[in-house]
Order: C-alpha cells, then structure tokens, then sequence
C-alpha cells in the first residue's frame, strides 16, 4: 500500500503457549460416572480436567482436557462458568468468547474431530482480581460432564513465591518447507498470523533513530494479548548497509544491524515468528506508481537495485543462518508492470525472476532469482518468499516464473487490500487459491482504506479455509485509523483502533497457527 504519513514516506504465530512456571499449579478434575437420558442419547459423554498452569496475582493461564468417553465427536463445544470477575485476555486450540462469567469455546476446522479416548485441550489468559477459585461444572456440546473438581497439594512446598508477571513463553518454531505447508520440525503445519512493525525501513532514513517508538518486553507483550504469532519487519538496504546516503541522525550500519538483531531476537524468545523484509531499495525510479524521485532508499521502487540488494541479502542471511525462526521476504511489493505500463506482462514476469535491464527501470534490477542465489550462497536454509506483480497483488504466473530454490524452502508472498485489483472470493479462488494448493501462501500485508474491516474480515475468512497465513499493516500508533492509513493500534501498549483494530484483534483471538 502506498501511502504518505505525516512527516514521513513510508509503505505501509503458535507463540501463547506459555510455558509452565514455578509456583502451585491447581487442578480440577470432572469425571462423568452416570449421564441423564437425554445426555446418553446424544452420545456425549465426556471428562473435563481445568489446570492453573500460572497465577500471577492478577492474571493467570488455564487450560482445559476434554476427553471422549463415548462417540467419537465431529465437533466440540466447551462450557464452564467462573464465580469470580475473571475476565478473558487471548486463548488457543480453541475459539474462545466470554459473556459475563460464562466461557464458551468452540472447536476450530483443525481440532473438531476428536476420537473415542481422544483429548483436546483448549487454553487461555484471563485478568482478574480478588478470589480465583477453579470452575466445578462443565459441558460439551450442551451435556454437563458432571464430577467435582479437586485440588490436590503439591508434591513438594514451593521454594519460592509465585511469580509476579506471567511466565515466558516458549520460542517461536523453526520452520521449513513441506508441500503447500510451513511446518514445525515435527511436521505440524503453522500459519504466520500477526502485524506488520512499521519504522525500520523509513526511520533511520528520516533522522528520526530506529524503531520510532519502542520496541521493549512491554510491547511484545501488547501484540501477544492479541495472539500475535509473527511480525513483519520492513527494512532499508542502505540502513542496513551504513551507506554514504544516509543522512545523520539515522541509525545506520553497525547499529542498525544490532537494532534489528535485538528486536528480532525478543520476538523469537517470546514464541513469534519473525520476517525480515526488504522495503526501501536505491534506485532512481520516476516512473508510473514512483513513490519519490530520490536515488536513495526513502520509498518503494519497482524492483530491487544490483548494487546493494544482493550485498544485503548475503549479510542478512549470514547473521540469521540457523535460525529457522526468522524468514526472509525478498522485495516488498514488485511493480515492474507499472513500469511498462503493463504492455508486456511475460517481460514483467521475467524481469521479476531474472532482473537486468527492465523496460522503465533506469537502473540494473535484481532478479528474486539473484537473490534467492544470494541467500543460499551463505548456507542459510531459512524459509524465502518472493512477490508477484502489482505490488504482489497479482500471483497469476507466480509458478512458472518462481526462481529456483535448492532448498525447497520457498514460499509466495501476496498482499490484498480493499483497493487492489483481485479483491473477490471468485479472483482469489482461481489465482490465488491455485497456487496455495501447490505452495504456502503468506498474506504478507492486508487490510484496507477505511477505519471499518470488513474486507479484512473476508479476506481472513477465505485465507482461513485456505491455509494462508497473513499479517495486517500495521502495529503503529499513527493516529485515527482512516487519516493515516491501515493504523491497528491507538498506542504502544496494545489498544485497538477503532473499528479496524478491534476487528483484527477480535478474530486472531480465535486463531491457532
């Protein structure tokens, strides 16, 4: 999306699993010994464990074990009531809504089946204040499972008080490449779901230091209150390079470098996926679609530049070789289509793998193919994704013009906002939905000119039933969401715009990876 924000150009995962900290954990177990009528006719039968995995006094992890006794279920609905003001923050493995005291959780598409003897086990964040006492009655699908909950003692005294903020959560997965899906090393599939972090690609160019604003503990743990799983970096090739360009007072070079190292590295530890993201490029481009007439990186060319794309490539790739955490998004949004008016759309296609001399690009291209070559040089195996034409938004011919990747370890990058040209089910569904039946698919950007969401909201519904990961722009304070553009947060700890952010935040809260 290309946009003007004030004083500045600029363009536009499963992390909650909280491990399990020191401290009392209480248990409640309800076992169901003997069903009404009206329950063995159903064919539900049911056992429901609810575990405290952490309590920080004022705000605690829980979790509950559904387990099958009887028929095997298609689907699950668990509810419970709390007796307290317990107030639900984020929750996972599950679609998870609260009304008053009552909790309802749902199942989603991946874990409604649940065999004869099979378990699932749905978890949540809640806040809350005063008394915590465990909920003693649950149901599935309707059928109470009956049983009263008990808290046995724990098996040795507590060497040390509870903790007093919640525990970290586990690293963000190493992921790779398999089929049409991104996986774990143990082969789960996993979506990127989460934000874009605007500021790395203009600030430093702008005299105005790194991140403009924070980039602390604090505000990692504003995006995972909105079960954020993955966040897109955008970078600047000259930033990163510590060019001559560079005005003083940007963060350039060494620093930037370190900059990014840190943030990137908070993200993993607390269990999110990172992408790095190749933004603003040098080039002299003043052609359709030019976002600035300057040589250096300040906006969003057609294409990325021979002179200093591939350098940053290599150096990206040394410092995160080994980290399958963090994935590399080679170019923002491609446009060479526009640079030729779209009168050749093979000639576009094939400037975007091989680079060169591009009609309406006045200066050497970098092809996905010379980069992707870059990458791989240094022994890097991290997962790459490479763009489409007009902005990424087209992905038409994305497969036969893919570079070559000796890893497999390639992915397609699209973004889709309400005023692109592919914005129907019927356009994603025969060019996009094509191409994720062969290969993954991140919604790199979404969202859309207005302080509403519901193109967002049918965007993520069709990239839901898809399998297509996607991270919305943007996780920056800029104001009123319709002035500035696609703007999720009203400040740095986490508050969504109004209706645009709640949206967003309201349905990642119903997502697992």
């Amino acid at each position: 999306m290309r946009l003007v924000f004030p004083d500045f150009r600029s363009r536009r995962h499963r992390a909650v699993t909280g491990a399990v900290a020191a401290g009392l954990t209480a248990v409640a177990a309800a076992s169901l010994v003997a069903l009404p009528e009206a329950a063995e006719a159903a064919g539900v039968q049911c056992k429901a464990t609810y575990a405290v995995q952490n309590d920080w006094g004022s705000g605690f992890q829980a979790s509950v074990t559904i387990t099958n006794l009887g028929a095997a279920w298609t689907s699950w609905t668990l509810g419970y009531t709390y007796a307290g003001n317990q107030a639900l923050s984020s929750g996972w493995n599950g679609d998870w809504t609260q009304s008053g005291k009552n909790v309802t959780v749902s199942s989603l598409s991946w874990n409604g089946s649940v065999p004869a003897g099979g378990t699932v086990t749905p978890a949540a964040t809640f806040s809350y204040s005063g008394a915590n006492a465990a909920p003693t009655d649950f149901t599935v699908n309707g059928v109470h499972c009956g049983g009263t909950p008990t808290t046995p003692p724990p098996t040795e005294p507590p060497t040390s008080p509870p903790p007093t903020t919640p525990p970290p959560a586990q690293p963000a997965p190493a992921l790779h490449v398999s089929g049409n899906r991104l996986v774990t090393a143990a082969g789960a599939a996993y979506r990127l779901l989460g934000v874009n972090r605007s500021s790395g690609e203009f600030a430093c160019v702008q005299g105005k230091g790194m991140w403009d604003g924070p980039a602390d503990q604090a505000t990692v743990d504003a995006m995972k209150a909105w079960n954020v799983h993955a966040v897109r970096i955008p970078l600047n090739e000259e930033c990163w390079l510590g060019t001559s360009e560079v005005p003083a007072g940007g963060t350039t070079g060494a620093a930037y470098q370190q900059a990014v190292k840190a943030y990137t590295d908070l993200l993993v530890a607390n269990g999110i996926n990172v992408v790095l993201e190749l933004h603003w490029t040098h080039g002299l481009y003043t052609g359709a679609g030019a976002g600035c007439s300057d040589v250096v990186a300040t906006c969003q060319k057609p294409m990325p530049d021979l002179q200093y794309s591939p350098t940053f490539w290599t150096q990206v790739a040394t410092a995160y070789k080994g980290d399958d955490a963090v994935l590399f998004d080679l170019f923002n949004e491609p446009y060479p289509d526009a640079a030729d008016n779209w009168t050749d759309a093979a000639a576009a296609w094939t400037c975007l793998r091989d680079g060169g001399t591009c009609t309406g690009i006045g200066y050497p291209v970098a092809g996905m193919q010379t980069l992707v070559d870059a990458v791989r040089a240094t022994g890097a195996t991290n997962v790459i994704m490479t763009g489409g034409l007009t902005w990424t938004n087209d992905l038409s011919q994305w497969l036969a013009y893919a570079p070559a990747d000796p890893t497999g370890n390639l992915m397609a990058s699209w973004h889709s906002y309400n005023f692109n040209g592919c914005v129907t089910t019927a356009c994603w569904d025969s060019t996009i939905g094509s191409l994720a039946a062969k290969v993954p698919v991140q919604a790199g950007e979404i969202g859309q000119n207005t302080c509403a969401h519901d193109y967002l909201d049918r965007v993520m519904a069709w990239a839901d039933a898809n399998g297509v990961g996607y991270t919305a722009w943007t996780w920056n304070p800029w104001g009123v969401c319709g002035s500035n553009g696609n703007v999720l947060i009203a400040d740095w700890s986490g508050t969504p715009t109004a209706t645009f952010g709640e949206g967003y935040r309201a349905h990642l809260l119903t997502q697992h990876p």
